[in-house]
């Protein structure tokens, strides 16, 4: 009879992600997210660990230049592709201008979804520079902010497309 008094280990894989720019490598279980990659192994908190089910996009992060929620995301799959978070956003201690029009417009609240919702936005802005209020209500649906922040986080996409001023 087998002994059954050891687990024995998951499988470990090596995946070698893109990162903000940069090469990480970890060892993984096949089955772990990239949310849990993320924020466990590489100390990238800014995807935040929300509903993980795929409907709050608080682990909003950017693969490849599309939104994708990193807790539905396998981490191995993820090899050979561009992951952008928050924490990678900014260029050269510059905001990126979705974090600026964030802030000049106060487009958050408590700040949990917020992450999310400036990569969500970057997004949208990567495939269509000038978007009207559909498109943007409609890229943006995937985040949901439990404080209600949706007035002004239009009116940063909205000065951001150069649809209007936005002072609200």
């Amino acid at each position: 009879m087998a002994d059954t008094s050891e687990t024995a280990a998951a499988p470990r894989t090596h995946v070698s992600l893109q990162v903000n720019g940069t090469t990480r490598e970890v060892d993984i279980e096949p089955r772990r997210t990239l949310l849990s990659v993320l924020r466990d192994d590489l100390s990238l908190t800014g995807a935040k660990p929300g509903c993980e089910m795929g409907n709050c996009g608080a682990c909003t992060v950017l693969l490849d230049g599309e939104a994708v929620y990193s807790c539905l995301t396998l981490a191995v799959e993820c090899t050979g592709r561009e992951i952008t978070t928050i924490e990678g956003l900014s260029a050269s201690g510059e905001l990126d201008p979705v974090q600026q029009a964030f802030i000049a417009h106060d487009a958050l609240q408590c700040g949990f979804c917020t992450p999310g919702q400036i990569l969500a936005m970057k997004a949208l802005f990567a495939t269509n520079p000038h978007p009207d209020d559909e498109t943007i209500e409609r890229a943006m649906s995937g985040n949901i902010c439990r404080c209600g922040a949706y007035p002004k986080i239009l009116a940063a996409a909205r000065a951001l497309a150069g649809t209007q001023a936005a002072q609200q």
